[in-house]
């Protein structure tokens, strides 16, 4: 287990891969925080102070990575619902770790384009299915 001070391995291949921005992340642990109540682009430009459209874009970059979902009665709508339980429980993992090592958490997203963070993200790979 990683000290409290330390964001374990399975976090970090999990930013490098699959959390392409701070917005969203952020976008992502609102919508785990409130997963009975839908969120629209308007509700959620006005949580991330962005505009509609790059609401817009969040919510479909989370749709198509499987951590969202809508209703076929409601399309503009989207509720956390990962695919699977093991995409749910990084999430998890990820929310905690963003909650004690906000710093560090947002350090690693914006490194990805160093070289080295390179690197170590294409060595894994996070699938849906996983």
């Amino acid at each position: 287990m990683p000290d409290s001070g330390s964001i374990s391995d399975e976090i970090k291949r999990f930013i490098l891969t699959s959390v392409p921005s701070v917005p969203y992340l952020e976008a992502m642990l609102l919508l785990r925080n409130d997963p009975a109540s839908p969120w629209d682009a308007a509700r959620l430009s006005k949580r991330l102070y962005i505009s509609e459209k790059a609401a817009t874009s969040l919510l479909a970059e989370l749709h198509e990575a499987g951590i969202v979902h809508t209703e076929e009665q409601s399309p503009e709508a989207f509720c956390f619902s990962p695919a699977t339980e093991s995409l749910r429980d990084i999430i998890g993992q990820l929310a905690a770790a963003y909650t004690t090592q906000l710093v560090e958490v947002t350090h690693l997203i914006h490194s990805k384009t160093g070289k080295k963070a390179q690197h170590f993200a294409d060595a894994f790979k996070w699938r849906k299915d996983s």
